[in-house]
């Protein structure tokens, strides 16, 4: 496929049909996925690929819990997790909160499950001394998911970054082996998409990118009408 169509095309694939995900194409994902950049370029990302139903089922039952927080903030009002606004839901309206089987099902009926941890030993947290929650981390670690899901996409398969299970880490980290050092980063089911969508829905670029200042004029103004038919 053309890059730009795989850039257009690479969306949030969460049903999977019965169809395998070989191991020679897995290889072939990763060989080329691991060329995204890192800090320092000191590749401290670890994936652990499963294949086993159960060890998937318990992974998608630890991030029950986050998700019925999601949805009960949703179902408030409110913007899930926001780091800035608080969250006024009380705990029993959280617990008693039903999920989508959307959340759990692409875990346990993905072929394969990637789980994706970095080690905080070589990554460079510049922002770690700010008075608000840590991001820059991130940089060493989501290029490769990204291209990770650009690969299965140029294969035909497919797949979605997911975190639900973040907060339960210290589970993950026993069911999984992964080391203290570790941060668990992103879950990332992949498999067979029961469909390939060719359209997506994203903000035009005269929207969110501006020139010389946040409050600057759009970059490109004329682009504001052709894109946002797309």
């Amino acid at each position: 496929m053309d890059l730009y169509d795989v850039m257009r095309t690479t969306f949030a694939a969460r049903e999977f049909t019965d169809d395998p995900l070989p191991d020679e194409v897995l290889g072939r994902i990763f060989d080329n996925a691991r060329f995204a950049p890192s800090g320092g370029n000191r590749q401290g990302v670890h994936i652990t690929v499963i294949r086993d139903r159960d060890t998937r089922r318990r992974i998608a039952e630890l991030g029950i819990a986050t998700a019925r927080r999601y949805f009960a903030q949703l179902k408030a009002g409110e913007n899930p997790w926001n780091p800035i606004h608080p969250s006024n839901v009380p705990q029993e309206v959280i617990d008693s909160t039903e999920i989508p089987d959307t959340f759990v099902a692409p875990l346990v009926k993905a072929p394969v499950l990637l789980v994706v941890s970095v080690d905080l030993g070589v990554v460079a947290a510049v922002d770690q001394n700010l008075d608000r929650v840590g991001m820059a981390g991130g940089a060493s670690v989501y290029p490769l998911v990204w291209n990770i899901l650009l690969a299965a996409r140029n294969e035909g398969y497919g797949g979605t970054m997911t975190t639900m299970a973040i907060p339960a880490e210290e589970q993950v980290r026993q069911l999984l082996g992964i080391p203290d050092a570790h941060a668990v980063m992103a879950v990332v089911p992949m498999g067979k998409p029961t469909r390939q969508l060719t359209k997506l829905r994203r903000r035009p670029v005269a929207e969110f990118i501006t020139r010389d200042r946040f409050d600057g004029a759009a970059l490109m103004p004329e682009l504001q009408c052709r894109v946002s038919r797309r």
